[in-house]
């Protein structure tokens, strides 16, 4: 069976860490800032990890 190709969107989207764990940005960001407030839009910024379960699916289209 040939190799899986990297999924070219994901590999944009997520990080390895140095444990092997992914890194992601977090959504609700882009516009409607306006209602959100400032202790919200701080956290947003920083980086989050993707959950266990989903992790699995996405090491497949990263590699």
């Amino acid at each position: 069976m040939p190799k899986m190709k990297t999924h070219s969107g994901a590999s944009k989207r997520f990080k390895r860490t140095g444990t092997g764990k992914l890194k992601r940005g977090h959504g609700y960001t882009s516009h409607l800032a306006a209602n959100k407030s400032q202790k919200q839009k701080r956290k947003l910024r920083k980086a989050g990890l993707v959950s266990k379960g989903d992790q699995k699916r996405i090491n497949d289209m990263v590699q």
